[in-house]
């Protein structure tokens, strides 16, 4: 039950605070920077970062082959949209950087909550019928990295005959398989795949229903484990904190005042589901639990993992234990300010958090 921590890195510096429009997916390329935000986390701490995906942004298995040569210990958690090359092909080419990376690699699938994004690189498929060809999509995948003998398959959207794969993970049995989605059609095809499910920032009841929910899709007896994505704002004091906090919110209203940008998520709301529960959240108070703070998803629509955690490192180690007490195994957490938050998660939260649960697995193996 060990806890995992995630970061994010991307290829160029950027965030909420310098760009509406340029995400951490997104950009261009600075070389110098990549190898710095990684070796961030790698000192820091962090067992894995995400190489998250975007129609417009870099190739992640690229980025990932690069930093893996910059790295010695760091893990990586690849996100890969299912659609757009086929199966066998993935599975290939995440066998191959599973063996460049020395065994160090994961996927993140993520199979698109918004049509735009989705239409940028010619898939027109509708919400729901993309969760059904992610699942023939992973079928695919985990037979090709596991089939000792060529294969026939014939599904809906995929069709192979002979299907076969020389190399294999290095990781086995496979590769391991993250899964981001909030829809009913993603709960089915997530608990069926994946060996973790992935949920953004929300209250600890509803992350406790969602849970329940993921284990009950999942076949008897799975071992599946689960992810939050949060962004913690930290503060030497709780007051400050809470000024560093309405000093982001007020800097990201500005940036998007300044790029002509509709303040009012009503205005144009998201499709992604995950979006709509955290702006829905918001709608229902501006703080949920201790110090689960929504103001941020409620101004930029919530796309992407934007709830945040408040206060003094102990304050935030606190509540990140409190999600490992409702069954959160895996957690993600990256900054407003990506290097600078990132160093200071590393040394001022991350061995917190550890220390708790560390303590809790040894009073858990004294009872047993």
């Amino acid at each position: 039950m060990s806890v995992e921590f995630i970061g994010m890195i991307g290829t160029r510096d950027a965030s909420e605070l310098h760009s509406p429009t340029v995400s951490i997916t997104g950009g261009s390329i600075d070389l110098g920077y990549v190898r710095k935000f990684a070796k961030v986390h790698e000192d820091g701490g962090f067992d894995r970062v995400l190489v998250g995906y975007s129609s417009t942004g870099p190739d992640g298995f690229n980025v990932v082959s690069y930093v893996a040569a910059a790295t010695e210990r760091l893990k990586f958690l690849l996100a890969h949209r299912p659609g757009f090359v086929s199966p066998t092909l993935a599975a290939r080419k995440l066998a191959t950087l599973d063996h460049f990376s020395n065994g160090r690699v994961a996927v993140h699938i993520i199979t698109g909550g918004s049509d735009a994004e989705q239409q940028r690189d010619g898939d027109w498929l509708d919400h729901d019928t993309r969760y059904r060809r992610t699942d023939e999509y992973l079928d695919v995948v985990r037979r090709v990295w596991t089939s000792t003998e060529p294969f026939d398959y014939a599904g809906e959207f995929y069709q192979f005959k002979g299907a076969f794969s020389d190399v294999k993970p290095i990781q086995q049995p496979h590769i391991p398989i993250y899964f981001g989605g909030a829809s009913g059609a993603a709960v089915g095809v997530g608990a069926k795949h994946s060996n973790v499910y992935a949920f953004w920032g929300e209250p600890i009841a509803a992350i406790k229903q969602r849970i329940a929910e993921v284990k009950a899709a999942s076949p008897p007896g799975k071992d599946l484990r689960f992810s939050i994505s949060l962004r913690p704002i930290l503060g030497e004091t709780e007051a400050k904190a809470w000024d560093k906090a309405h000093y982001i919110l007020s800097r990201i209203n500005e940036t998007r005042r300044n790029a002509g940008i509709q303040l009012s998520p009503d205005a144009a709301r998201p499709e992604a589901v995950g979006s709509l529960r955290l702006l829905d959240f918001a709608k229902e108070r501006e703080i949920h639990d201790k110090r689960l703070w929504t103001p941020i998803a409620a101004a930029t629509g919530a796309r992407g993992n934007t709830t945040a955690l408040v206060g003094t490192p102990e304050q935030v180690a606190e509540s990140l234990f409190d999600y490992y007490q409702a069954g959160v195994t895996t957690i993600l957490i990256r900054g407003f300010d990506p290097v600078e938050d990132a160093i200071a998660y590393g040394r001022d939260v991350i061995p917190l958090v550890r220390q708790e649960v560390q303590r809790q697995e040894r009073q858990t193996a004294i009872v047993a």
